[in-house]
């Protein structure tokens, strides 16, 4: 094994699509899943970069998430598309660390900035009187900043492992600890904190406000984490290679599509930006 891996330059893909005839609907369905997912994360970062509305801490951090979704499903779809489209399922060497390094990144990042946005959720219902002290400017930068480093590291040592073909196993759980139970047992804290709070509020509209903006936000969390726990840490004997295959295709593709639609279409204030910034637009041109 270590004699192989000194002088191997590459590998080769098994590839997503069985050689069947229906190959090609699926490549053009994941198509369109990708271009979907591309203009709904484009569109909510310049949404929340021109509307000055949305300049707040969460909607800051929601930037940061669609901006991951956005680098998380160019990480792999295009390299697939010019696989399937070419018919060479090869992948260099450097190829792969990169992508695994870009797709490690982006993933532990979401992971935690999801952890962040139920931070901020928790101390704008929990503790609002203190919200400009606790989610100020500098604190926003240091969750992201500090999401960047750790996801960053984690991603350069779980690659290098995965390419020496050593202790795999063992990274891959440890990295699925550290990056998605840690973080999920945050967020359900938080969670469990917030329902309490809005459970014993004496407003109905503000109740209901606070039930939405959560719910929006656990919604995009049961999205995300689920398909990774059921993957990752689920003892090896009940995982099969073709169903870890399809879980694949929910984290890596349909998240990245159905978050910002999440966001959007159940958010008001996402909704009168587009009118504002959009209409806006319109008007000028009219």
């Amino acid at each position: 094994m270590e004699e192989w891996n000194q002088t191997t330059t590459g590998f080769f893909l098994m590839g997503l699509f069985p050689p069947t005839k229906t190959s090609l609907l699926l490549f053009l369905l994941v198509i369109v899943i990708f271009l979907i997912a591309f203009l709904g994360n484009s569109t909510m970062i310049f949404l929340i970069w021109m509307d000055r509305h949305l300049h707040t801490p969460m909607y800051f951090l929601l930037s940061q998430l669609s901006l991951m979704d956005l680098t998380y499903i160019c990480s792999t779809v295009p390299k697939m598309a010019i696989n399937f489209l070419s018919g060479n399922n090869s992948i260099s060497l450097v190829g792969c660390a990169f992508q695994s390094i870009c797709f490690l990144t982006t993933a532990g990042v979401e992971a935690l900035l999801l952890a962040s946005m139920a931070y901020d959720r928790y101390v704008a219902i929990c503790r609002p009187l203190h919200y400009p002290i606790l989610m100020n400017k500098r604190m926003c930068l240091l969750m992201t900043v500090g999401s960047w480093v750790s996801a960053s590291i984690n991603s350069i040592f779980h690659t290098v492992y995965a390419l020496q073909y050593a202790l795999l196993q063992y990274t891959v759980f440890f990295s699925t600890s550290l990056f998605l139970l840690i973080p999920f047992i945050g967020i359900m804290t938080s969670y469990g904190r917030v329902l309490y709070a809005v459970y014993h509020m004496r407003s109905t509209q503000g109740r209901k406000k606070a039930f939405t903006t959560c719910s929006t936000h656990l919604t995009v969390v049961t999205f995300y984490y689920g398909p990774f726990v059921y993957t990752y840490l689920r003892p090896p004997s009940l995982r099969s290679p073709e169903e870890d295959k399809n879980m694949a295709v929910s984290y890596t593709i349909l998240t990245p599509m159905l978050n910002p639609i999440i966001y959007s279409l159940r958010n008001k204030e996402v909704l009168g930006a587009l009118q504002r910034v959009f209409g806006k637009s319109l008007s000028q041109k009219a």
